[in-house]
């Protein structure tokens, strides 16, 4: 994904919280990879994922007009959520490779009404462990 001038701070380097939204935007490509729509899921299952918890370790600023990659890679599934490793890296460039940001992310399936837990959705874990 490329940074736009929204991204970024006055100095011209992309601002902390946007790299959770790079997470999510990645996170949310590799569920559809996977088979997985999630406007499905909340509309006909009444379940989603949301993000229990956030380890983020920032290493290198982006900045405008960069272009990075945004990975994703499953670390651990259990029945109700599973624990993701996240990176953004410069994608082309002086700084190719290089890391910006890493994070560790427990997303979690929950059923909307109540918000309590739910088992991931069929499709995935069988997508997952195939």
């Amino acid at each position: 994904m490329r940074v736009y001038y929204e991204d970024v701070d006055v100095g011209g380097v992309v601002y902390y919280a946007n790299y959770l939204r790079y997470f999510e935007r990645a996170r949310s490509e590799w569920l559809r990879s996977l088979g997985v729509n999630q406007e499905r899921l909340a509309a006909v299952e009444g379940i989603g994922f949301v993000v229990a918890r956030a380890e983020v370790d920032f290493k290198a600023g982006a900045r405008l007009d960069d272009l990075l990659d945004v990975t994703v890679r499953l670390v651990e599934m259990k029945k109700t959520y599973l624990w993701l490793e996240q990176e953004v890296r410069h994608a082309e460039g002086a700084h190719l490779g290089r890391t910006c940001a890493a994070a560790r992310i427990q997303a979690a399936c929950v059923r909307y009404k109540d918000m309590r837990p739910q088992p991931l959705p069929e499709l995935l874990s069988a997508r997952i462990t195939a």
